[in-house]
């Protein structure tokens, strides 16, 4: 089985997964991060030439494949549950925690680069963040787990996920 790291830009998914991953010894794999090795280029530049349904489709690939793998810990992007397909698949073989933040929070941990194509040009950040998580929260309730990592430290987050995978489903 697999533990699915996904949420919001901003709420931790990447620091918290490589944590996760250490302590249960386990891979640790980012669906951006391949994206960007198979593509040669950042996600904001495969936003800018190709477009979202482009990133999309290879999201879509990679996370059929992946979802097939056994004993790791997989950060998805914020967007990779909107599709029923994704989502089918990584529960398929994993469970899914969804780190969710409040938006002054994902603000205040988006706002040191300008690399989130969806928040590109945008004079209102803190209100299209917040239309962005209303429009996908139903997709992110469909998650085995939710956690809110506001106020907690990557680490704080991880021991929590620990303690509900060995009280809750005796994984470890």
């Amino acid at each position: 089985m697999n533990i699915v790291l996904t949420g919001f830009m901003g709420t931790g998914k990447s620091v918290v997964g490589k944590i996760l991953a250490k302590k249960l010894k386990i891979g640790y794999i980012d669906i951006d991060e391949v994206i960007e090795r198979k593509e040669k280029k950042k996600i904001f530049g495969i936003f800018e030439t190709k477009g979202e349904e482009y990133f999309r489709q290879k999201e879509s690939q990679i996370i059929k494949e992946i979802s097939k793998w056994d004993d790791y810990v997989i950060s998805t992007g914020g967007g990779a549950i909107l599709k029923e397909e994704n989502l089918s698949a990584l529960k398929s073989n994993g469970f899914i925690v969804c780190l969710w933040a409040k938006p002054g929070t994902i603000l205040k941990r988006t706002s040191k680069k300008n690399t989130r194509p969806l928040l590109k040009g945008e004079k209102n950040r803190k209100k299209r963040i917040e239309e962005l998580l209303k429009m996908r929260q139903p997709y992110y309730e469909k998650a085995d787990l939710k956690i809110e990592t506001s106020n907690l430290s990557p680490e704080e987050i991880a021991e929590k996920i620990l303690r509900v995978l060995k009280d809750e489903y005796n994984y470890y």
